[in-house]
């Protein structure tokens, strides 16, 4: 399913921001906000529900515990006044489906950034070799790997697929050409003649565990030597991976510390990651009343979160989109916490306000208004 959004629905975009601005970082930019803003209806759904829940979650608390204790020797009308609370403000999970319903959207979104034309794309084979008396006992069955698009030029891209025709189980001294052709059949090396210049994304051949079990040569063809588990990889390079963009030096450059140096434009974006994800937890808190913990973890959750993007290996046009998709989240979250909130919650956050004032005059040791004079030592 991701790779039928990606290739029927995202990358047609891509290709059409391109054609009006060939740069593949405004693309990039166009693509995030075009799903966002149609997404747009969901996301917003999880943001109100999760603003009414902070609203309405103590209350719900104290007056589920209530209705258990009141009818705990009556189950049927126990789950009836439940209900009815959930009724009244809504369920903790109604925020939820709006989630699950658009993460194969993101899902694919996310796939479609990391792969052709912003990141060489790799078809990984594992293989196990078998003596060659235990050969004759396996059964043949032809392995096909996932599709994926190629990109061959700016914009037209190919669905490409890597077979094994004999399967990924080998007896020693067994050869076998990798073929990676179109869904229609055609080999990929004729979609490449018929492209100028289409040689340089001819893929790449070689393994990456098991050296002395297999060989594979330029041709795609694996050389079976001794028993044992390998992996041979192709790996297809990506027409836009070395593009840069602004001050990305390339947008398939991955990991912010490579052959002993920083790289300083994966640093400025993670760091630009942090701090949009940081501004739209602020906000996410806009007219709520003060809640130390919930304060404590807006400033943790994105340290923590920036710190582990530092690692974790992801290519620069997928750091762009979080960026971009980052500062979209925030001004949707916003212009959501500006909206009227329902008359009961509202309510709600007035007395949940006033007590806190209060709370707070009194810790300061002030006087309060209805406390006779010289009551304070």
């Amino acid at each position: 399913m991701i790779g039928y959004i990606s290739d029927n629905l995202l990358l047609p975009i891509l290709d059409f921001f391109y054609g009006l601005v060939p740069s593949y970082g405004l693309a990039i930019i166009a693509l995030t906000v075009v799903i966002r803003l149609a997404l747009f209806p969901l996301s917003a759904g999880s943001i109100r529900s999760a603003r009414r829940m902070r609203i309405a979650q103590p209350v719900m608390q104290k007056r589920q515990a209530e209705i258990k204790a009141k009818y705990a020797s009556n189950p049927q009308k126990q789950q009836e006044e439940l209900g009815k609370l959930m009724k009244e403000f809504g369920s903790p999970l109604a925020g939820c489906l709006p989630l699950v319903v658009q993460m194969p959207i993101l899902f694919a979104l996310f796939a479609t950034l990391r792969g052709s034309p912003f990141a060489d794309l790799p078809y990984t084979l594992n293989l196990k070799v078998l003596p060659a008396d235990q050969i004759a006992a396996v059964e043949t069955k032809p392995f096909n790997s996932p599709s994926h698009s190629i990109f061959v030029t700016a914009t037209s891209h190919v669905p490409v697929i890597a077979t094994l025709e004999k399967g990924t189980k080998l007896g020693v001294g067994d050869t076998e050409t990798v073929d990676l052709h179109t869904r229609e059949g055609s080999s990929f090396a004729s979609v490449l003649k018929g492209v100028e210049n289409g040689q340089a994304y001819a893929p790449s051949w070689s393994v990456t565990k098991g050296e002395g079990i297999v060989s594979v040569d330029a041709n795609g063809t694996i050389n079976a030597l001794a028993p044992g588990d390998a992996v041979v990889e192709a790996k297809i390079p990506g027409l836009a991976a070395r593009s840069g963009f602004l001050f990305i030096k390339a947008l398939g450059q991955v990991g912010f510390y490579t052959d002993g140096a920083i790289n300083w434009d994966i640093a400025i974006l993670v760091a630009a990651f942090g701090a949009s994800l940081f501004v739209s937890q602020i906000l996410s808190g806009m007219g709520m009343p003060a809640n130390p913990q919930q304060s404590t973890a807006n400033k943790i959750t994105p340290v923590m979160i920036t710190g582990m993007f530092l690692f974790f290996p992801l290519p620069a046009g997928v750091l762009l989109y979080m960026v971009v998709a980052n500062i979209f989240q925030a001004g949707q979250t916003y212009l959501l916490g500006r909206e009227a909130l329902p008359d009961n919650l509202q309510a709600i956050l007035d007395q949940q306000a006033s007590q806190q004032t209060v709370t707070a005059t009194a810790s300061s040791g002030e006087r309060l208004p209805f406390e006779p004079k010289g009551s304070k030592k």
